[in-house]
């Protein structure tokens, strides 16, 4: 299916109007036979791609003391308990944030706090942080982080991710793309047979069809 991967992302690159920006390019999976009413049968997946996502993965990191200080460097916004505070006292804030922001990483201990705090807002857009154990590398996690997407379904058949960018080769696009697709086969109950049709474009670009 590789070949047939990287054909598709190629025509969708050569097919896209010029711009004056670099635009994303998308993958669009359809499913087929499975009742997405029943919450365990929904896709909700991080899936770190093997080239990156090729835009700003935006970060932020809830910590105290060193873990804090080396989040710094690699973080795009470190906050720490008052500042955590602050936002569970200011829920437009909150709502900013959290929709400015691809992925919260905190601190294990501080996870509590969060739910208590930011539950309400990060829950429903499916953005509560990823967990910090004390033995895991801030700096590691969010480099991970910055070439992870999310792929969720919810309760629709139809569901989309970014998989690179208009500046990245066909190569590099189809190999996110078939990592996405591997993850799928893997964790749906009937694997490839649950999957009815990929599509993949750039944002204002047509889409491509890959073939199955």
């Amino acid at each position: 299916m590789a070949d047939s991967i990287e054909e598709a992302v190629s025509r969708a690159l050569e097919d896209a109007p010029a711009r004056n920006f670099t635009e994303t390019v998308d993958l669009a999976i359809n499913l087929r036979d499975i009742d997405l009413n029943d919450p365990s049968n929904r896709v909700d997946e991080s899936v770190v791609l093997p080239s990156g996502t090729g835009q700003e993965t935006r970060i932020v990191v809830f910590a105290t003391g060193e873990t804090a200080v080396r989040a710094e460097d690699v973080a795009d916004e470190v906050l720490g308990p008052d500042e955590l505070e602050d936002l569970g006292d200011d829920d437009d804030e909150a709502k900013d944030l959290a929709d400015e922001t691809d992925f919260f990483i905190a601190e294990a201990a501080m996870m509590q706090d969060i739910g208590r705090y930011l539950g309400t807002v990060l829950g429903p857009r499916g953005k509560m942080p990823t967990p910090l154990q004390p033995d895991d590398d801030v700096v590691e996690t969010v480099e991970r982080m910055k070439n992870t997407v999310q792929i969720r379904s919810g309760d629709r058949r139809t569901f989309h991710t970014r998989v690179g960018a208009q500046d990245m080769t066909p190569e590099e696009v189809s190999n996110n793309i078939d990592v996405i697709v591997r993850r799928l086969e893997a964790d749906l109950e009937k694997g490839p047979l649950n999957i009815d049709s990929i599509f993949v474009k750039t944002t204002m670009g047509p889409s491509v069809e890959v073939p199955a």
